[in-house]
């Protein structure tokens, strides 16, 4: 990336397949290709705002020292019925494991997140509703204990 310019090649695989790739080598899959199943194009929106929100909140958990084992960003989204379907609303569920994770450092992360460092949010929010809720657990519990 030179000067905020970033570039990606996708490339036809056949069928509906593509293969995006940046400048680095790391590639994505979009589409399926003969068995391998593949991810769609608007799918990938909501990999990039789990991916982006979840980087900010684990850099943020971790520079508050919080004991933090794992993270899952769990996203759902809503298309609007009518073409371009773009995203009309889409609901992040964190879900924290940790021991002693403090709900205040969780929020705040979050909140930074959403309002200052995932650029994929703030551009998403544009068209969607984005809203989130939040689970913290002790290391080795399940959500459904």
């Amino acid at each position: 990336m030179v000067d905020g310019l970033t570039e990606i090649t996708a490339s036809w695989k056949g069928g509906m397949a593509f293969v995006g790739q940046n400048a680095t080598g790391g590639s994505v899959q979009m589409g399926s290709q003969e068995d391998l199943p593949g991810i769609s194009p608007m799918q990938l929106l909501l990999v990039a705002i789990a991916g982006c929100t979840g980087m900010d909140i684990v850099s943020i958990l971790q520079k508050k020292r919080a004991d933090l084992a794992d993270l899952q960003v769990r996203v759902s989204g809503h298309r609007a019925d009518d073409h371009p379907k773009i995203w009309t609303g889409i609901h992040l569920r964190y879900v924290v494991w940790g021991q002693d994770i403090k709900t205040n450092d969780l929020v705040n992360a979050i909140e930074l997140s959403k309002k200052k460092y995932c650029s994929v949010g703030i551009m998403l929010e544009k068209s969607a509703n984005i809203t989130s809720d939040y689970i913290i657990l002790k290391p080795g519990e399940s959500e459904n204990m």
